[in-house]
């Protein structure tokens, strides 16, 4: 790529100001901003930024060729969030999801049903290294349990996510522990133990909240009977315990490092054989004849186009309703039209502008630290990614790192505390389009209750200021 002329500050925040004022609109103009609305407003901003990198001498072929490799790494991902519409579509209609409701109502207490809730998804994550897988499987039937109990449904999903996303983070399975301590140049134990220092006390003070919250809310709340969510379930659903052997399978496949899509894979095509297996008086009543014409369209269609079932009662079949591989296309649309934002901004060298501006205001360690914590932030936001948001700033500050005498376990710590957490919280990025669409909770609705996930990024800031257990080395000559 060659750019005749840098771009001024101005210059690259131009598309970065616009795209906020349009997302600003659509959140004040439409109801559900993920149909259309913000995919539009990441194509206007990419034009604006591609029209100021043209005038400053960057020509479209590598404008293109930036978005199509930034598209091209992001494939296994969109993948997957097709296959988790699949799963959810085939889990809903073999009755692996109505089951984990079912017996989660009489198991989860309302009094601490936000604290097991982190804890369960902590716990699952921490086993597989997938907070999307977590949030797929076990969240799913977490949110439905919580609309049982009438909680908020993004506060809910706020300890869904804080759960999945510490275990994820400290898993030496999960992909983003393994980037960060690559990228920064130490092993991913050294990283992990590491992490501990930080993401330790965040937990724990996430629990805290949470436990606080979930007895604040039933001393507060009217009196909650979830009699007829399991009545409702029971005269749709066989609830054989048996459908359990799927999800634990999938687990235990993740456990065993088999990659995602392929475990993703035998989950749905395990939902649709259980159907068969365990739902067959669900397909007759879902069917006007009974020919295996009728059943291979009707299984087709849970995994394609989701299920809403009827069981006549509102408040079940709220829980009971899936958008299979079909309810994705708004999320992928979304993830495309923002990856070639990304694309744009980063081939025009408008993000490289914006850190070295950042990088300017160091003067010490805790300088140095805080602008890496934003630069991450700055790249989850406008990259829309968040391997970009390790991988960029992560080659750009190891030598300054270095030179302030710190160790590298000092920056992957940093690009996990703020990268990893904070890409669900931005409502284009990836990772917060996905778990939106996958709770159906929106970003904005869960972001204020993503307490592990706010508060990583100043815990990092607060070790870091008093100077616990910061590893330093002599600085390079």
């Amino acid at each position: 790529m060659t750019v005749s002329k840098n771009p001024t500050f101005l210059q690259s925040l131009i598309p970065v100001i616009v795209l906020i004022v349009l997302l600003f609109f659509n959140v004040m103009y439409f109801d559900e901003t993920l149909g259309g609305a913000n995919q539009t407003a990441l194509i206007i901003a990419a034009t604006i930024g591609g029209m100021t990198g043209w005038r400053n001498g960057v020509r479209w072929a590598s404008m293109q060729e930036k978005i199509l490799h930034t598209i091209h790494a992001a494939m296994p991902s969109i993948l997957i969030l097709f296959l988790i519409g699949a799963l959810s579509g085939s889990w809903m209609i073999s009755g692996v999801i109505p089951l984990m409701i079912y017996y989660g109502v009489d198991i989860m207490h309302p009094a601490y049903f936000l604290l097991a809730s982190v804890v369960l998804c902590g716990i699952v994550s921490l086993a597989t290294g997938s907070s999307w897988s977590t949030i797929a499987t076990i969240g799913v039937a977490i949110i439905g349990i919580g609309n049982a109990f009438h909680f908020p449904a993004g506060l809910v999903a706020g300890a869904v996510i804080s759960g999945a996303y510490f275990g994820d983070k400290m898993s030496p399975l999960s992909d983003t522990t393994n980037l960060a301590p690559a990228v920064a140049g130490t092993d991913v134990f050294t990283h992990i133990r590491y992490l501990v220092y930080t993401t330790g006390p965040t937990f724990l003070l996430t629990l805290l909240i949470f436990g606080i919250i979930g007895i604040f809310y039933v001393n507060n709340a009217s009196e909650i009977n979830t009699g007829f969510i399991k009545q409702g379930i029971a005269a749709t659903f066989n609830t054989n315990l048996g459908l359990l052997f799927v999800p634990v399978l999938l687990i235990f496949l993740i456990i065993k490092k088999v990659p995602p899509i392929p475990v993703l894979l035998a989950g749905t095509v395990l939902g649709i054989l259980f159907a068969c297996i365990f739902q067959s008086d669900l397909l007759n009543q879902l069917l006007a004849t009974q020919h295996f014409q009728n059943k291979y369209q009707l299984l087709m269609q849970s995994v394609f186009g989701g299920m809403n079932l009827e069981t006549g009662l509102t408040e079940v079949d709220k829980l009971l309703s899936t958008g299979g591989m079909e309810g994705m296309l708004n999320t992928v649309f979304l993830i495309l039209t923002a990856l070639t934002f990304g694309g744009v901004m980063d081939a025009c060298g408008f993000l490289k502008k914006v850190t070295e501006t950042f990088l300017k205001f160091i003067v010490n360690q805790t300088s140095l630290v805080g602008s890496t914590l934003l630069t991450c932030i700055f790249f989850n936001i406008t990259a829309c990614d968040q391997y970009l948001a390790i991988v960029i700033p992560g080659k750009m500050l190891q030598k300054l790192y270095q030179e302030k005498g710190l160790k590298p376990e000092v920056l992957s710590r940093a690009l996990e505390d703020s990268a990893t957490v904070t890409s669900v919280l931005v409502p284009w990025n990836s990772c917060g389009a996905t778990q939106a669409k996958v709770l159906g909770v929106a970003t904005l609705d869960y972001l204020p209750y993503c307490f592990f996930n706010l508060l990583s990024p100043l815990m990092n800031l607060l070790i870091t200021a008093i100077h616990f257990k910061i590893r330093n080395i002599r600085p390079s000559k």
